[in-house]
């Protein structure tokens, strides 16, 4: 399979650009060398990277861990909390529905709490 350096260039500069980040705070972010970000987002150097420089710049740019490698290898990146397993991912999926919903819940009980309370201390009584 051939390895996709121009699409993790391309991946580099369009996330960098809407993170509104520099090459230089790319490199902080991520510790990897301001030096190699260049060489990766310019597309001047073609070479193999250890999979923990495009782990970090990952990282460093709000992605899940692997999704750079994922767009070297031409496949669909994975989202942040997705592993990778279906069944797995429905259920994380499923149980962020479910604590959202509870939130909702525990946010209007503290509404109706506050309107009882009005209600029970109301001067006119």
């Amino acid at each position: 399979m051939a390895e996709e350096w121009s699409a993790v260039a391309a991946a580099i500069k369009s996330r960098s650009r809407e993170l509104g980040l520099r090459q230089k705070q790319l490199a902080e972010r991520s510790q990897v060398s301001q030096a190699i970000i260049r060489e990766l987002e310019n597309h001047t150097v073609e070479r193999r990277r250890n999979t923990k420089t495009l782990e970090a710049l990952s990282i460093a740019l709000e992605w899940h861990p692997g999704h750079l490698y994922a767009v070297l290898l031409g496949r669909e990146p994975l989202r942040p909390g997705q592993t990778g397993d279906q069944t797995t991912d429905l259920i994380l999926a499923r149980l962020d529905a479910i604590q959202d919903r509870l939130e909702d819940l525990s946010d209007r009980m503290d509404g109706l709490t506050i309107d009882v309370v009005s209600l029970v201390n109301r001067p006119d009584k």
